[in-house]
């Protein structure tokens, strides 16, 4: 018995690596290609888990597994996921988060009848007015950059396979995480490492835009109560409920930290920056009861994980 995870050597698989590795006793087998938001020590160390280095771009990279061992589940995190790169570079976006998927459901497909997790975004569903309500997994898909449009592609790709061929998929769409072991290009992160070395913190925008923040442990949970008590076929939300603007954020970090707020650099909105996001996981918390991280908890564990990188 084994599971296979996908992408399980960057920020959010490898957290999950970790937290399956205590879960389960079986085998886990991570398929990565080690790009720079990877790091192969992330992973636990724990014998059970082998990392392959692989492509999901190209077909057929799971077969083996699938045909010669008894794949319980396959966790799909692998994606290309900062949206500042798929504005500079679309193309790779659309390789690893579109192509790469067909491959996965089309070697599942062929070999193997295991259960599929996809991991999405709540980013699909577009933007929110200040006062908007939260997005339902109902909500039509609405993604305003090359990332969350790929990212809705490989979501309505998992439908098509549930549909058509019967594959038992169930589809996760988290708000954004936040934790250790995150790269630097990501907003929380960048602003500690910043902080840190009072460097100037960019900021898009007159940091207004506001985001649901979830600590990455608790999504990993979450992850897990999907994959046993999901119906298959079904789109989840998950999140925390807890919002938060961009600037409010930053400058929890400098009070943590004790800097001070004229590190704040206010640059010009990056192209299709969505204003808000916040969902609804009333359908998940029907089936699962998940217990959340305290933000203020959370951000301090995240920061001292960073200081001690320093």
């Amino acid at each position: 018995m084994s599971y296979i995870v996908t992408g399980g050597c960057g920020f959010i698989g490898s957290n999950f690596v970790n937290y399956l590795a205590e879960a389960v006793p079986y085998d886990i087998h991570v398929i990565d290609s080690l790009t720079y938001a990877s790091n192969k020590s992330h992973i636990s160390k724990n014998p059970r888990v082998s990392v392959y280095e692989e492509d999901i771009t190209k077909p057929g990279v799971i077969d083996c597994f699938l045909k010669y061992t008894s794949v319980k589940g396959i966790f799909h995190f692998a994606a290309e996921s900062h949206v500042d790169n798929s504005i500079d570079g679309p193309s790779q976006f659309v390789q690893t988060n579109i192509v790469g998927t067909f491959n996965l459901l089309e070697s599942v497909r062929k070999h193997s009848k295991c259960r599929l997790i996809h991991i999405s975004t709540d980013e699909v569903y577009g933007a929110l007015r200040e006062d908007g309500p939260s997005f339902l997994e109902s909500k039509v898909l609405e993604p305003n950059n090359v990332y969350s449009a790929t990212k809705a592609s490989s979501d309505l790709l998992v439908r098509a396979y549930n549909k058509t061929y019967g594959l038992d998929v169930v589809t996760t769409r988290c708000c954004n995480n936040y934790g250790p072991r995150q790269h630097t290009e990501k907003l929380l992160p960048k602003v500690i490492s910043n902080a840190l070395n009072d460097v100037s913190i960019p900021v898009y925008g007159k940091g207004d835009n506001v985001r649901e923040w979830i600590f990455v442990e608790d999504h990993c949970r979450a992850i897990w109560e999907m994959y046993n008590k999901g119906k298959s076929g079904q789109v989840y939300n998950i999140g925390s409920g807890y919002e938060l603007s961009n600037l409010s954020l930053v400058k929890k970090v400098l009070q943590v930290l004790k800097k001070p707020y004229n590190l704040i650099k206010f640059v010009n909105d990056r192209p299709g920056h969505d204003f808000r996001y916040s969902i609804d996981c009333s359908k998940l918390r029907a089936i699962a009861d998940i217990e959340y991280t305290d933000f203020n908890d959370g951000l301090k564990e995240t920061i001292e994980w960073y200081k001690s990188l320093s």
